[in-house]
């Protein structure tokens, strides 16, 4: 038991610094470029834990930020309630990912190679059943209460909680024009993403925190990559 939630919570981390770093920071801000190979490492990652396709993740938020708390923006609580956002904000962004206009103009930078085009874009969901064969492999029955949770885990936290009382609860550090807020000072659980204010008031830099006090994992993570000689980061506040 003790392996399973040390593998799932692993796992699930794992999937939130793809998430923060890659398509957040690396392709929608292009704040930081990656080395290839750890481009390609996390976009197979996020294929096989999320399904989610780096072009549509990248112009749904991108419009976020055209739109924020206005209409049409995909997922603020202003427009479509709290409750709503934190619990179907998944459904959400499915929704917005069904404007093909909006997505051919908002991707542009994104992967265009050929796996991307015939693997993670023509069959987003064979990596989670995949996904799934190994969790069953791995745990038994018990493998696929793993599975969903790790199924429902940027559902949650990123559609619903960053999306939703990221523009509801928090505190904010300045004033970025929008309703955005800083869920929590410590950004460890969704990566440096609690710290969405801080985003807002300067989308293109690659670093979360603001304060001696706060605490942003996603950057953490890009400064070894850095060291590494794997990642160059091209603005920070």
């Amino acid at each position: 038991m003790i392996e399973l939630i040390l593998y799932t919570l692993l796992t699930t981390h794992i999937t939130i610094l793809c998430v923060t770093i890659y398509l957040h920071r690396s392709q929608a801000h292009r704040s930081v470029l990656l080395h290839y190979t750890v481009a390609h490492v996390m976009r197979f990652w996020l294929w096989l834990t999320t399904g989610m396709v780096t072009r549509e993740w990248v112009a749904v938020h991108r419009r976020h930020h055209q739109k924020t708390d206005e209409p049409g923006d995909p997922h603020s609580p202003r427009q479509f309630g709290i409750w709503r956002v934190l619990f179907a904000g998944a459904w959400l962004y499915r929704n917005s990912c069904q404007d093909k206009k909006m997505i051919d103009k908002l991707s542009h930078g994104t992967p265009n190679d050929w796996i991307e085009k015939n693997l993670y874009r023509r069959y987003p969901l064979l990596g989670i059943f995949l996904l799934l064969i190994i969790d069953y492999a791995l745990f038994g029955w018990m493998g696929i209460v793993c599975w969903l949770v790790q199924m429902a885990w940027i559902p949650f936290w990123a559609a619903g909680v960053v999306n939703g009382l990221g523009h509801w609860w928090g505190y904010r550090n300045g004033n970025s024009g929008d309703t955005s807020t800083n869920i929590f000072p410590w950004g460890i659980v969704i990566g440096g993403e609690e710290l969405h204010n801080n985003h807002h008031l300067d989308p293109a830099s690659a670093k979360f925190s603001r304060q001696w006090w706060e605490f942003d994992a996603g950057w953490v993570c890009i400064k070894i990559l850095e060291f590494l000689n794997l990642a160059v980061i091209k603005y920070k506040t």
